[in-house]
């Protein structure tokens, strides 16, 4: 008899982190959801824009809240600041964490992340995959305020020669005020990506979407809840949310970066507390 001689058994490869990455983007950009969230976000703009410049917008206030919104009037480059704090407050959080909740736990009620779990992927790799797709949509969604706003702002709203005058009374001319737009959309992306890494993590724990979102928004209104009371005052520097009026002081001459440093320091503490406890789940889960 004589042996059957066999050749090496060829090593098994991965594919590159990248291309996975990729096409996790191009498959969360596919779905309906997230193109209707994108929409809506396009919108909190054109309507608040439109809104001001049908009825000149609300009167007096400091900057702060409603106050914010009047100083929109005659002043359209202060549009996608207002507008990206508007959907700071619900949309964009909406949006990250329904990305967040679709790519765990919703490929497990689907019956597709065993799939996942089984192939030569590597867990890291597959948590760093699904990641890429949410922090896209992040930067994706604050990037349609930011613009859409920029946009209805010189158009619809207009303002004194495309320049943009702060709360301290100052004017700034068109290329700097567009730099502050771009600030506190950065920071925004901050923000988000802070409530992303929650999301993620708490994906990585069910197999119902539905419970991230609830888990994710009640948390959030919770963190609102808890800011707004001045015996808990010492909880401050923990709430995610205690940060989120950071943007209003990109308005203000000369710049104060402050809460703006604050917050976002806070925020990647959240980034690297929920990115740690999702890997851990992840290397451990079976399906």
């Amino acid at each position: 008899m004589t042996a059957v001689e066999t050749g090496p058994t060829p090593a098994r490869t991965t594919a590159p982190l990248g291309r996975l990455a990729a096409a996790e983007v191009r498959w969360v950009l596919r779905r309906p959801r997230t193109l209707v969230l994108l929409g809506l976000l396009a919108l909190v703009p054109v309507a608040l824009g439109v809104g001001i410049a049908l009825t000149g917008g609300p009167g007096g206030g400091d900057g702060d809240g409603p106050g914010l919104v009047a100083q929109v009037a005659g002043n359209g480059l202060v549009l996608p600041i207002a507008a990206l704090g508007l959907a700071l407050a619900l949309l964009l959080p909406l949006t990250v964490a329904t990305a967040s909740a679709d790519a765990i736990a919703g490929e497990a009620a689907h019956g597709t992340l065993r799939g996942l779990l089984l192939a030569p992927v590597g867990r890291t790799r597959l948590v760093v995959m699904k990641a890429a797709g949410v922090v896209t949509v992040a930067v994706l969604a604050v990037l349609v305020v930011a613009v859409v706003g920029v946009l209805t702002g010189l158009v619809v709203v207009g303002g004194p020669g495309g320049t943009m005058i702060t709360l301290s009374g100052t004017t700034l001319g068109l290329g700097e005020a567009l730099g502050r737009v771009a600030l506190v959309a950065g920071w925004t992306v901050v923000q988000l990506l802070a409530v992303a890494a929650v999301a993620l993590a708490v994906s990585a724990f069910t197999e119902h979407p539905l419970v991230v979102l609830a888990s994710v928004l009640g948390g959030l209104i919770v963190f609102g809840v808890l800011a707004a009371i001045p015996s808990l005052e010492w909880l401050q520097p923990l709430l995610l949310t205690s940060g989120w009026g950071a943007g209003t002081d990109a308005l203000r001459d000369p710049l104060p970066l402050g809460d703006l440093a604050s917050s976002s320091l806070r925020a990647l503490v959240y980034v690297v507390l929920g990115a740690a406890v999702t890997v851990a789940r992840m290397r451990r889960r079976d399906g």
